[in-house]
């Protein structure tokens, strides 16, 4: 579970930043802006992160306050699973990022695997959608949708890339360390459970 502080610093975030999407009296719009500033006082400190860093995250997320959406491609190879191995933490993840707009989910998981591994897929079922606060992964200042495509291998070659510096298929016993942020290992067990009964239905929230 998200800690308390985490939670409640979310929801005051898209409180303000809904308020200054929508108020025009200027004393509102004053309210909202000392609002969104005490949020960030509140990220900052709980999570030891520069206030300016939070402040600037702030300014570029504008408009009404909605989820960001992460996906990711889920790709067997016999009884492997593809993972690339993080350059920014140097630990290993199901190949995806940030959805992004003009392409719907299952273009920008295909083409975030070829980008990230060199492998050409096709996305052929949606194996979950989850709410990143309600998977175990550690703390984030966005609220998150992961959304996760079982894509079928269809040709390519191991490519690292600019995020990436290790490709490799693993078995479900042998699986490294992963990037906490972007999957966890209860969802690593749970999609070898999908690759072994292809029956069972999309997993959600």
């Amino acid at each position: 579970m998200e800690p308390k502080w985490l939670e409640w610093a979310q929801k005051l975030k898209a409180i303000a930043q809904n308020g200054l999407t929508y108020s025009e009296n200027p004393f509102d719009i004053q309210r909202f802006q000392q609002l969104q500033e005490i949020t960030a006082e509140i990220l900052s400190t709980y999570s030891n992160t520069e206030l300016s860093y939070i402040l600037d995250l702030f300014a570029d997320d504008v408009g009404y306050a909605t989820p960001k959406v992460d996906v990711r491609g889920v790709v067997f190879q016999g009884d492997t699973i593809l993972l690339v191995k993080e350059r920014v933490d140097g630990c290993w993840t199901l190949p995806g990022g940030w959805a992004d707009i003009g392409d719907s989910p299952s273009e920008v998981t295909v083409r975030e695997v070829f980008e990230e591994s060199g492998y050409l897929t096709r996305a052929v079922k949606v194996l979950a959608v989850y709410d990143r606060d309600r998977q175990g992964h550690p703390p984030f200042l966005h609220y998150v949708y992961k959304l996760f495509f079982l894509c079928e291998l269809v040709g390519g070659s191991a490519s690292v890339s600019i995020e990436t510096e290790e490709v490799g298929f693993f078995e479900e016993d042998n699986i490294p360390e992963l990037s906490l942020g972007r999957v966890t290992p209860a969802q690593i067990t749970r999609f070898f459970q999908h690759h072994r009964d292809p029956n069972l239905p999309t997993d959600f929230d």
